[in-house]
């Protein structure tokens, strides 16, 4: 465990040379250095860093760079020439591969013994040889290794962290060790960050500060916004925010750090607008809001400050959930975590459409019900509303009803009756039939009583097909 944690490190730390860093098995680093050797100076350069640095920190390093990961892995562990040429030529290959042993293929120790008791040593043992009676005898996977040390296959790594979408990042000569020093280099890097996103017309919705010591370690300051933002003192304030806060610890320089870096993790586009003069206060107001939900998320944490969202899931306990406040609107339809709900109702409407009957008037006066509509709030849409105070869990009620899978005429809850006046539906609603087998379905009522307290209630259970007894619950209240 020690050991993986300090690879884990080493891993953390090497992404200074480049964000695609990745762990190799359980002993080595591969890094894709595609299009950032030429900062450091070319390739054997940037490999000449990488060993210098490391070497300070009292590790050795074997390092090879390659056109594909088992070339580059090849190359550090069983040759001499530590850099492949590019592009590389048949002649060039069979040169700087063909004495390794088959171990620089990767095959396991069964595969390899079996290939020399044959007298198959080298790779150019059975690069010169007809490759269809090697896989015959020893299987594919020789020829397909070598295929992919010639990069005739694509291969890629799994990099630790999700590369950035855009990236500042100041390199001194000298460490710098001062808090002030730091500060100062991070509204410089926020005023670059800024300028890429301005050119694409976005904003940041998730920014990191990589601070990289001498002595290996590295230091990750996340923090969000509830809006894109491209305003360099805005992020410079999120992030002295997120410093401030208890959860955080001081910034310790150590013996100096040697390379800033700020990312930004997500963005999304930024439409320009123009507010309208009547309604400028509005927008500032919009828009100190959005500052101070960033402000608090980035003191007390993403997970202390959040919004409702809501959801389009087909059971109503589904339909909105607690999201962290700083997370973006795409981000979140990305997760898409509700999928199967969607679909669900989807598949209701087009199998059993939802059925809303009139609005009854009950009379107490009267033995019958008289059918006398009574004026609806919603306008043009028949859909019935959703009470503004939905439970977290239906309570049971006891309810009378004339006909089983009838509406009630009235209901006890919390020991207090109540007698209905009015009443409309019901709206049929079934569970996801793949994720609750065997779920009874619902009959939601939208119902008033006779003091004009309004209930949505529902019965459980189609009569005769679900159950013989159906049970009551109200599940919200309007008002």
């Amino acid at each position: 465990m020690e050991e993986a944690r300090l690879l884990e490190r080493l891993c953390d730390w090497c992404s200074r040379f480049t964000p695609l860093a990745a762990l190799d098995c359980a002993d080595g680093l591969m890094l894709d250095i595609s299009g950032v050797a030429h900062l450091f100076g070319g390739e054997e350069a940037l490999i000449e860093d990488c060993r210098d640095r490391l070497a300070a920190q009292g590790f050795t390093v074997a390092a090879g760079v390659g056109g594909n990961p088992l070339a580059a892995w090849a190359l550090a562990r069983f040759s001499r020439v530590k850099i492949a040429p590019d592009p590389l030529s048949d002649k060039a290959f069979a040169k700087l591969f063909h004495d390794l042993p088959l171990a620089a293929l990767g095959l396991d120790d069964k595969t390899v013994a079996d290939l020399a008791r044959a007298g198959l040593r080298r790779i150019g043992d059975i690069a010169l040889r007809p490759r269809a009676p090697i896989a015959a005898r020893f299987g594919p996977m020789p020829i397909a290794r070598l295929d992919a040390l010639k990069g005739l296959e694509r291969s890629s790594i799994a990099p630790r962290f999700r590369p950035p979408d855009f990236c500042a990042e100041r390199r001194f000569a000298s460490p710098v060790q001062t808090f002030q020093a730091i500060e100062a280099t991070l509204c410089k890097l926020a005023d670059d960050l800024v300028v890429l996103l301005e050119r694409q017309a976005k904003g940041a919705r998730r920014i990191e500060l990589e601070l990289y010591r001498v002595d290996g370690d590295v230091r990750r300051i996340r923090v969000g916004a509830s809006r894109p933002l491209n305003e360099a003192r805005a992020i410079v304030r999120l992030i002295a925010e997120r410093l401030a806060s208890r959860d955080e610890e001081p910034i310790d320089a150590g013996y100096g750090v040697d390379l800033m870096r700020l990312a930004c993790l997500a963005a999304e586009p930024l439409a320009p607008s123009q507010a309208e003069l009547e309604r400028a206060h509005e927008a500032e107001r919009a828009r100190a809001l959005a500052e101070l939900l960033d402000r608090l998320s980035a003191r007390l944490g993403a997970r202390a400050v959040t919004r409702r969202e809501l959801i389009e899931a087909h059971l109503p306990e589904q339909a909105e959930a607690a999201a962290p406040a700083t997370l973006g609107q795409a981000r979140l339809r990305g997760e898409n975590r509700h999928c199967q709900e969607r679909s669900d109702e989807a598949i209701q409407r087009n199998a059993e459409p939802t059925t809303v009957s009139g609005l009854l008037r009950h009379s107490p006066s009267q033995t019958g019900v008289s059918r006398r509509p009574m004026a609806r709030n919603d306008g043009l849409n028949s859909a019935p509303a959703r009470p503004l105070r939905l439970f977290v869990r239906p309570e049971p009620i006891e309810a009378l009803a004339e006909v089983p899978d009838g509406p009630p005429l009235r209901f006890r809850w919390r020991r207090v009756l109540h007698d209905i006046a009015a009443i409309e539906g019901p709206e049929r609603i079934a569970a996801p039939w793949w994720r609750r087998v065997g779920a009874p379905t619902r009959d939601y009522f939208r119902a008033e009583d006779s003091e004009g307290r309004r209930f949505w209630l529902y019965r459980e259970g189609l009569w005769g097909r679900e159950t013989a007894q159906a049970k009551w619950f109200v599940h919200g209240v309007f008002g």
